[in-house]
């Protein structure tokens, strides 16, 4: 990505996020350490040099019984011109992960050479972290692993903005490692780098364009992408070959950044999604004036986005109209969801402005997203979302 594109990037994500964001991404506001004339972002400020690096880095482990299958697909949607490209069909990758049977299938490649070496560079770390490391995280997917038999509810995870759909890795494993089918989305030209089929790496032209049309133009094509990714997965000729796991009855959404405010725009439109999670994203799409349906929905946030820190949030949440919670945890930053936390803790790039561990930062995230796909799509009691726990004071119910 060029300096001007990333520079476009952090504006727009400036424009999302109505606080500065203190973690290891693309992003900025009006009184960051940018704008004061350091374009460092806070972790590369704490970093004394690239001798700290390690090798090797490997996510936590998942906490359910199942292992984890994997598998990529590669979808063509001809109905659709792609709106940041201006021709060719809209294209969609996505990585299938599904409770799997141990001792089959082989390791999972993190991300490929050229999307870890533009992710990396992005972020001014190429000098910092070898890019076989970043490939080399280990994690565990595994590719072409037997799937357990079942019916389990399905659910979408769309990436923030500029960054790969492997950035949720961690959290899609646990899900899947639980009884669950997890769909992570690439959405073409809206990531630093990612590798297409025909040896192509689709950059971000959305960088440049979403800054005359606004964000509301990515959450919308990123909720037409969900609907059409449903379409493939569970109509009448599914793509995917293990789409007989999928129970189509209790399908949800969780997205990180412009990919949680994407969740709304989906269930805007589409009914068959029964329940959301927005992971510190502004809502670029509003929520509409009708609600959603009385349909469930989560806010989970980082420090200080609680009420009066998210003016999209403190907007839309009299509109949300079926069961709500608003949480946040203290310690956290932008990117306290992602798997930049966990990989940054080993690597020796913690974060200043955003203390919270990076393991305990993976645990908090699946423990409350895991606990609001369970009570909503399989209607198992989760007590921890009814209040404050003493073995979480990190986490903060909100109550507006």
């Amino acid at each position: 990505m060029t300096r001007r594109r990333t520079a476009a990037a952090a504006a727009l994500l400036a424009l999302l996020l109505p606080i500065p964001l203190a973690a290891a991404g693309t992003a900025a506001a009006a009184d960051s350490p940018a704008a004061a004339g350091d374009s460092r972002t806070a972790v590369e400020r704490s970093r004394p040099t690239a001798e700290r690096s390690r090798t090797a880095v490997e996510l936590p482990r998942p906490t359910g019984r199942f292992a984890v299958g994997r598998e990529d697909l590669h979808l063509v949607d001809h109905t659709r011109t792609d709106p940041w490209a201006g021709s060719g069909p809209r294209e969609l990758t996505a990585t299938m992960r599904y409770p799997a049977r141990r001792d089959t299938g082989g390791a999972a490649r993190y991300l490929t050479r050229e999307e870890a070496r533009l992710l990396l560079a992005d972020r001014g770390l190429e000098q910092a972290v070898p890019v076989e490391t970043l490939t080399g995280t280990a994690s565990a997917s595994r590719t072409g692993a037997r799937p357990v038999a079942g019916r389990y509810p399905l659910v979408v995870l769309s990436p923030g903005f500029t960054v790969h759909r492997a950035t949720l890795t961690a959290l899609a494993e646990d899900l899947a490692s639980r009884g669950y089918v997890v769909a992570a989305v690439d959405h073409a030209y809206e990531s630093v780098g990612t590798a297409f089929p025909g040896g192509r790496v689709l950059t971000c032209l959305a960088c440049d364009k979403a800054q005359q049309t606004g964000m509301q133009a990515v959450s919308g094509n990123r909720a037409r992408d969900v609907s059409f990714l449903f379409d493939r997965l569970t109509g009448p000729h599914p793509v995917w070959r293990h789409a007989g796991l999928i129970d189509r009855g209790r399908i949800a959404m969780a997205g990180h950044s412009i990919g949680g405010a994407s969740a709304i725009a989906a269930m805007a439109d589409d009914p068959r999604i029964r329940a959301g999670v927005n992971m510190d994203g502004g809502n670029a799409t509003p929520v509409p004036a009708t609600g959603l349906g009385g349909r469930p929905f989560l806010l989970l946030g980082a420090q200080g986005r609680g009420p009066g820190g998210n003016a999209s949030w403190d907007r839309d949440w009299p509109l949300l109209d079926g069961w709500k919670r608003w949480i946040t945890f203290d310690g956290s930053g932008h990117f306290t969801f992602s798997d930049f936390p966990s990989i940054g803790q080993q690597l020796g790039l913690d974060d200043p402005e955003a203390p919270l561990p990076g393991d305990r930062s993976v645990e908090l995230t699946r423990r409350y997203v895991g606990a609001f796909l369970d009570r909503h799509l399989r209607g198992e009691s989760r007590p921890v979302l009814d209040g404050p726990s003493a073995d979480a004071p990190e986490v903060r119910f909100h109550t507006p």
